[in-house]
């Protein structure tokens, strides 16, 4: 077959397709957002009908997912690692259930939160589950444990989760590809009642689950991605995980001196790790996140060695590994190629120069601070959140995904007026809604701004499920169709926009104020392609 050169999420999506996928369910978010985009342009999406929406949340892309794998074909889930607190409950259960059609669940770790809120490291939540992972040192691997996986899931009749982290899947490299597989036909479950968590059934599903552990563990000691590599030097003895392996190896071009036992997929091989520590004085874990391994190794084999890594400071505790701090971590020189400029500044980043956002947030600040100074502005996950940085300073909070109205009702609860709301549409049809909800139950205090830019614009202009349909969804959970107040955030309407803030402020009760007007990335893009 041909070799293409990819991105590590673009060979996650073509070892899909080639592998005979016939769904990708995901909600964009960095680093994960090009397999969903590569899937949906792919040419052979169109011809073989694979579906390829976008969905409202990593929740509801989990559970579309396993509808898929019940009907016995093979379907892919993707999201970033904060996605997966938002799955979580359908894909820990889905371990129990286990699958008909093959699932692969890819979570995209974002080790030194590029554009994230923290560095939670998914393959607690693959340990957490008790299935099988993958974690890919190269894009090669990533392909072929994509393109082998489906069949592997099939086979152990349990979902896999493959973990990426940022450097990996926005980085290139040349993939060899394999030959293409039909799409599974419709089948369904022998056992009428595997997919029924009925606490009695549940019960035997879950012993079923802890059966196979060992199936797992013989699994990962013969797997391709898990290897022994020996050295002379058994002073020290180096588990490398995933990436890190690529970050070792940069630092030993010629081989590396000391034995390696290389990582790519778990639970961890117990007869190669058991090698390893019988042959070395000390071990240490590189692995890019937090201490995963090497709390394993710390708590569970008790036999007094050494194990290094970042719990006793050999690797910072956070941020990504890199070569330079395994070169440290090794004793090795450090040697820097080049040095950043002296008049090389950062740039932090802004909010487009014409967007919505800047008026919404330029009218809600001066009504705010000159007219209602115990006010407090709760924001959420978006482009709308770049309102904390100068020239606005506008927002006090940003945690997760929908906390901006539900915090917002809270600190309402707790007598703060005003509390205002500032979230996306994106956003709102991912996880405000409900929040929404109980502020219209109990009839909350609070004000809350939906900036509908009409498409999910953080991650690069994606289709927004609310786009046309924010107000009926607003009127539709009860909020009051006469306080739920739509403008256009644009100069001219600047007085427009004060008098309805300060109206929906004085109103005792639930009000939504939603500032439309489309992205203007997206507005340029559509020019461009006329």
């Amino acid at each position: 077959m041909s070799k293409q050169l990819l991105l590590g999420d673009e060979a996650i999506a073509q070892a899909a397709l080639d592998a005979g996928l016939s769904g990708v369910y995901a909600y964009p978010g960095t680093p994960s957002t090009e397999i969903t985009e590569y899937i949906q342009t792919a040419a052979i999406t169109t011809e073989k009908g694979i579906h390829n929406r976008w969905c409202s949340n990593e929740k509801t892309a989990m559970e579309a997912a396993l509808g898929m794998s019940f009907a016995g074909k093979r379907s892919l889930v993707c999201m970033k690692h904060v996605g997966m607190n938002v799955a979580a409950d359908c894909f820990i259960n889905s371990a129990v259930t286990g699958v008909k059609g093959g699932i692969i669940v890819v979570a995209a770790d974002d080790p030194s939160m590029h554009s994230s809120q923290n560095e939670q490291d998914s393959r607690f939540y693959g340990d957490f589950a008790l299935i099988p992972m993958y974690e890919p040192s190269n894009q090669q691997e990533a392909y072929d444990m994509v393109y082998n996986g489906f069949a592997f899931s099939e086979q152990t009749g349990e979902p896999l989760l493959m973990r990426m982290v940022t450097r990996l899947a926005h980085s290139r490299s040349g993939v060899e590809r394999k030959a293409q597989q039909p799409q599974n036909g419709v089948s369904f479950s022998d056992d009428p009642r595997q997919f029924i968590l009925l606490p009695g059934n549940a019960r035997k599903r879950y012993k079923l689950l802890l059966q196979h552990q060992d199936d797992f563990v013989k699994a990962s000691e013969n797997s391709p991605y898990n290897k022994y590599i020996d050295g002379p030097n058994k002073k020290l003895g180096i588990i490398a995980c995933g990436i890190g392996y690529n970050y070792l190896m940069e630092n030993y071009p010629e081989g590396c001196e000391f034995p390696v036992l290389k990582i790519g997929q778990y639970p961890l091989p117990k007869k190669q790790l058991m090698q390893l520590v019988e042959a070395c004085d000390e071990i240490l874990v590189l692995e890019d996140g937090q201490p995963f391994v090497e709390k394993q190794l710390k708590g569970c084999l008790g036999i007094g060695v050494k194990v290094k890594g970042r719990l006793d400071g050999t690797l910072s505790q956070d941020g990504e590994l890199n070569p330079d701090s395994v070169a440290r971590a090794v004793g090795k020189e450090n040697k820097a190629e080049f040095a950043v400029p002296s008049l090389v500044e950062m740039r932090p980043p802004a909010l487009c120069e014409g967007c919505g956002h800047r008026d919404m947030y330029t009218v809600l600040t001066e009504v705010l601070r000159t007219e209602y100074p115990s006010h407090k502005v709760f924001s959420d996950i978006g482009c709308y959140t770049l309102g904390a940085n100068a020239p606005f300073n506008a927002i006090d909070s940003c945690v997760d995904m929908g906390a901006s109205i539900t915090m917002a009702k809270g600190a309402s609860d707790a007598g703060v007026h005003p509390a205002v709301a500032v979230i996306g549409d994106s956003t709102f049809t991912h996880s405000g809604m409900t929040g929404l909800l109980d502020c219209v139950n109990e009839n909350a205090n609070v004000t809350i701004v939906i900036s509908d830019n009409e498409t999910t614009a953080m991650t690069g202009g994606q289709d927004s499920a609310g786009t046309g349909r924010l107000e009926a969804i607003c009127a539709g959970i009860g909020v009051a169709p006469e306080h739920i107040r739509v403008v256009v955030p644009l100069k001219k309407n600047y007085e427009e926009m004060r008098q309805i803030i300060r109206e929906e402020i004085e109103y005792r009760g639930v009000s939504v104020i939603i500032p439309r007007r489309e992205c203007i990335q997206t507005l340029a893009r559509k020019k461009r392609n006329k």
